[in-house]
């Protein structure tokens, strides 16, 4: 059966489903799905209304959208890496040379998912073995809570056990982790070209699929069920009940 982590939702009022980053052979089983299609160029993030209808976008090589999510996620080059250092060093301004962005695209392999398939949408229990990753979208208040969650259980061993890397959207939800296998978490949505896609107010959490686990193990000892969070929903006017 997969875990699930009802007490860190339900006690941390977070409303936007929780999305998982599967994959997985068969797009059947994640339906109902959307794929970018004639928008070829759109961001991954742009697809955030379909994820709170409960739909999930379904990615390939051929179908991916936004040429850098194809790079990403498919190891598709659309550009030269001349083309590429040129648009994100002297047209974006992203890094303070040529040279550093070089160093950082070379230090940074494609993630390559094994069924060909990118799957991304609200978490499914029966696709639990499937999953790669999980992303809380959350505003600052959980944000907070999160930074809680994911220290919990973690020995000062494990540090650091949450980062906020440079990269863009969709490597923070997949590529930018060392090691899959370990429980890490990620400050996400930090990437400026995708952020006009969500509300303001909100950012993203990313964890291993080891990490969340141990997020779903949280229960009524914890900070969720304690004075600090209370005290905070109440000064926002939405305590949880006791």
């Amino acid at each position: 059966m997969a875990p699930r982590a009802d007490a860190l939702i339900e006690r941390g009022m977070i409303d936007l489903p929780v999305i998982g980053f599967y994959d997985a052979p068969d797009a059947a089983a994640f339906a109902p799905t959307v794929t970018p299609g004639t928008r070829r160029h759109a961001c991954l993030f742009a697809f955030f209304d379909h994820w709170k209808r409960g739909e999930t976008l379904h990615l390939t090589a051929a179908d991916h959208g936004c040429g850098g999510c194809g790079r990403a996620l498919f190891g598709v080059e659309e550009r030269s890496r001349e083309e590429l250092l040129s648009f994100l060093v002297d047209t974006e301004g992203l890094k303070a040379s040529r040279a550093l962005m070089e160093r950082w695209l070379s230090s940074h392999r494609a993630w390559a998912p094994e069924h060909g398939n990118v799957f991304i949408g609200p978490l499914r229990d029966d696709m639990y073995d499937r999953l790669v990753t999980a992303t809380f979208l959350v505003d600052p208040d959980r944000l907070a809570l999160l930074v809680y969650a994911v220290h919990y259980e973690s020995t000062p061993e494990e540090n650091p056990v949450m980062t906020a890397p440079f990269g863009s959207g969709c490597m923070q939800f997949v590529g930018l982790f060392e090691d899959l296998d370990a429980p890490k978490a990620m400050i996400g949505a930090t990437d400026v070209a995708m952020r006009r896609f969500l509300p303001p107010e909100i950012l993203a959490v990313t964890v291993t699929k080891p990490m969340y686990e141990r997020l779903c193990r949280i229960d009524e000892k914890s900070f969720l069920y304690k004075p600090f969070w209370k005290n905070l929903m109440a000064a926002r006017a939405g305590a949880p009940g006791k």
